[in-house]
């Protein structure tokens, strides 16, 4: 799996970024080969991230220059800067175990043991 996220700072409206990118860059990422995820996250404070996820590079390459094409025509009014990206093969991913269906709140309390 391979990774890119990336922080925007002076964000005015991570709320008002991540619908537009609902909108328009979903599609494209969405029709792109190899494409595994994508999340956006209001930091606080005027800072937004986004962390999007490819099976290989090589998928995140032929998809990345358009992603980032789309972001400056469609969000640029929100924010001052460029994006810091960082980027990287995932070496170690660590996933929940199967649950047993029941929420959060179901589950048993811990007993303190004496």
């Amino acid at each position: 799996m391979y990774i890119i996220t990336r922080r925007i700072e002076n964000l005015r409206s991570t709320a008002e970024a991540a619908k537009r990118a609902e909108a328009g860059l979903v599609p494209l990422l969405q029709s792109a080969v190899g494409f595994k995820g994508y999340h956006i996250v209001d930091a606080g404070g005027g800072v937004g991230m986004s962390v999007t996820m490819f099976e290989t590079r090589e998928d995140a390459e032929r998809v990345k220059d358009r992603a980032m094409t789309w972001v400056k025509e469609n969000l640029s009014d929100l924010f001052t800067g460029e994006p810091q990206i960082t980027a990287g093969e995932v070496i170690f991913s660590c996933r929940p175990e199967v649950t047993t269906g029941r929420p959060a709140s179901a589950q048993p309390e811990a007993r303190p043991t004496h």
